[in-house]
């Protein structure tokens, strides 16, 4: 048991659609805090999605489910069954549960109901419940009633919720019919730091690095960032580094040559391979949707330009270390990349102000006292 973390006295169990691998660290680092232990229960990745998956946890339980999708994930359609859920709470009986907080998981209603039945916690752990985007055809605004009506009925059943971002937090709000405890865990995926890695020099040695890590696909909008990179002046280009794989990389790669050749693709990086790329960059840019890699990037002192997205964004992105963007806008990149490039002094401070807010705010072992903080609070009001 790590003393220096708040610690949870009871058995917890966790259900999760799939269990990345970028999730390891975190549940493991939870169940360090757990002293009755922490059980996941989780399917496999679709291979359409191709996410890089965890085959096993060091120290938290990890029994698999058998999915059952309805639809692809990606479509307003989706459904999602998972089979041996309650199998699973038989066998572990967690004393307080946390489920994602998507109410497409169909399975999820008869979880809460086995807890319940107990007298048992649960907590809700999600994005956020953004505005539903529907088609105006009558099955298209059925589909959106019904979607709200599962949200409604899915919140409200849950003893607690825990956001990934303060914005998330408001939207679960508003969806409560009653008043019940919101945390946020703005979501990490690296530790928190002891020290900076390496001290870059107020100046560029040579071109500057731009560095791009994650999912090689349409959403992320590598594209945007290569013609907007192609586009700088000439004292301004840096090499543009993408670490990464996903079924749009044959694509950008072609681009890449075609208008860019200063582009490198690595493929996907991990442990000290992916460091020594960090510490060799100069500024982290994601121009799409998504992407836990900016608080990885931060941990390494480096500043960023993020397109807003989900709203995780705003929490860690702060005019002291980087910039927030509108997305689907390469006019503003173009002019956000100019003024990062033509300053390597204030990109060092910037750096800094990143590595601060990662060692002092979001880190996983922030996330993980939020979380115990939240079990610990909904298991005491479901038995006093």
């Amino acid at each position: 048991m790590n003393k220096s973390l708040n610690h949870y006295p009871g058995k917890l169990g966790i259900q999760q659609r799939v269990l990345p691998e970028y999730r390891a660290g975190f549940f493991d680092l939870l169940a360090e805090a757990c002293e009755g232990g922490l059980s996941i229960f989780a399917g496999d990745v679709p291979l359409k999605e191709t996410i890089p998956e965890a085959s096993e946890l060091n120290v938290a339980k990890y029994v698999k489910s058998q999915n059952y999708h309805f639809s692809d994930v990606a479509s307003r359609y989706y459904f999602l069954w998972q089979r041996g859920l309650l199998d699973w709470l038989e066998k572990w009986d967690p004393d307080v549960l946390i489920v994602e907080a998507n109410p497409r998981y169909l399975s999820t209603n008869r979880a809460i109901q086995w807890m319940h039945s107990r007298g048992k916690a649960v907590i809700g752990w999600g994005l956020g419940a953004p505005p539903l985007e529907g088609s105006r055809t009558l099955g298209g605004q059925f589909n959106t009633f019904l979607r709200n009506y599962l949200r409604h009925r899915l919140y409200n059943q849950l003893d607690a919720m825990i956001a990934y971002s303060h914005k998330g937090a408001r939207e679960y709000r508003d969806f409560l019919s009653t008043h019940k405890q919101i945390y946020v865990a703005t979501n990490a995926v690296a530790r928190r730091p002891t020290e900076i890695s390496n001290e870059r020099p107020p100046y560029f040695e040579d071109r500057p690095v731009v560095l791009y890590v994650g999912r090689i696909q349409k959403r992320k909008k590598i594209d945007h960032l290569i013609r907007t990179i192609a586009s700088l002046p000439e004292e301004l280009h840096p090499e543009l580094w993408i670490v990464g794989d996903g079924p749009d990389r044959s694509n950008m790669e072609q681009l890449a040559r075609k208008i860019y050749p200063k582009t490198k693709f690595f493929g996907i990086k991990k442990g000290e391979s992916l460091s020594n790329i960090y510490r060799n960059a100069d500024l982290f840019v994601l121009p799409g949707t998504g992407g836990l890699a900016v608080q990885e990037a931060m941990s390494y002192a480096l500043p960023v330009i993020v397109a807003e997205g989900d709203g995780t964004q705003g929490d860690l992105v702060k005019p002291g270390n980087g910039w927030l963007i509108p997305s689907d806008d390469e006019e503003a990149l173009l002019e956000t990349l100019k003024i990062a490039l033509s300053a390597p002094e204030r990109l060092r401070k910037m750096g800094k102000d990143s590595f601060r807010i990662v060692h002092d705010e979001v880190n996983i072992e922030q996330m993980v006292s939020i979380f115990i903080e939240a079990i610990n609070h909904s298991a005491a009001r479901n038995t006093s």
